[in-house]
């Protein structure tokens, strides 16, 4: 067993400039738990809110360690592992320290890799398909219902999309024009954003009906107003970013934020149904770019731009 292994921290609170690459004991793993080798992990915005002091800047939690998704193969298991082995390929939510080679985690966080995902595609489906459900559930979204989703290109965004789709409902979604095609070909009516959004998603739902849910992964006060306008029932628009102003809409705020309705119980219920999803191509999770373990300051550069269409990962 290795003794050490490359671990990507947050030295300091600021900016991806802070991140570094250390060697750490990745340790050994204790009952119920197992060592992985990891193959692939998901970078995602909570990752540098953490270092940039959204959740606070309390000195003791650094050097930071970061990434909460991984896909790997299982390399030791500890007394009391019930349903794994040396070898089995697994993907794990929710982790802590995933940007490495290797970690212990939890055997109760971890589903069979679908043969039909590729490492990186693994490491990108539990969060962001985690977090799309709770918005699902969250508003109640259902069969006959018309649900906008702002930021449908994105990792979580494509999630609401499909999911939402599946539990029969009509979908708007916004997104830059170079990513219409992907969002009609996953069932939804895409609409551009910026001026005059509100004109374009109610000439959308002219063929739709009229929009009956909101969820906004974005944040932006574009997304949060023309959610509100849109729809009447406040209980029905959620967004997992824009927590500043949630309280003052009366909207659900969902995640990690403060005050905001972590979910834990119905994101964790949700895993292994998305594997199972993604295991015969029904969800389909798109891996945008892949980034060396080193390069993670850049991964989370490009992340912080916005403007990827899916998954951003790191491969150790």
């Amino acid at each position: 067993m290795a003794l050490t292994s490359r671990a990507v921290v947050a030295s300091a609170y600021g900016g991806p400039d802070v991140l570094r690459v250390i060697d750490v004991d990745p340790g050994e793993p204790g009952p119920g738990n197992v060592l992985l080798d990891v193959r692939a992990a998901g970078v995602n915005p909570t990752d540098w809110k953490g270092y940039a002091g959204v959740y606070g800047t309390d000195p003791a939690k650094l050097p930071m360690r970061l990434g909460y998704e991984v896909s790997g193969v299982v390399s030791a298991v500890g007394p009391s592992v019930r349903w794994l082995t040396p070898g089995d390929e697994v993907i794990a939510w929710r982790v802590r320290g995933g940007y490495a080679d290797q970690i212990v985690v939890s055997e109760q966080v971890t589903v069979r890799r679908p043969p039909a995902l590729d490492w990186p595609a693994a490491a990108g489906l539990l969060l962001a398909g985690t977090t799309a459900v709770h918005t699902l559930t969250a508003t109640a979204a259902r069969d006959g219902d018309v649900v906008l989703v702002h930021g449908g290109s994105g990792g979580v965004g494509r999630m609401v999309v499909q999911l939402a789709v599946l539990r029969g409902a009509r979908v708007i979604a916004t997104a830059s024009p170079r990513h219409h095609d992907d969002l009609r070909d996953l069932g939804a009516t895409p609409v551009a954003y910026g001026e005059g959004l509100l004109d374009r998603i109610q000439e959308a739902a002219r063929q739709t009906g009229p929009v009956t849910v909101a969820i906004d992964t974005v944040g932006t006060d574009e997304a949060l107003d023309t959610s509100v306008k849109l729809v009447a029932d406040r209980a029905r628009v959620a967004t997992i970013a824009g927590f500043a102003r949630a309280r003052d809409l009366g909207i659900k705020a969902l995640g990690g934020g403060a005050g905001a309705d972590p979910g834990t119980a119905v994101r964790e219920a949700a895993r292994a149904q998305l594997a199972e999803l993604a295991s015969d191509g029904t969800l389909d999770v798109r891996v945008a770019r892949t980034y060396p373990l080193v390069d993670a300051a850049r991964a989370h550069r490009d992340g912080m731009a916005g403007h990827s269409a899916g998954k951003l990962i790191l491969i150790p």
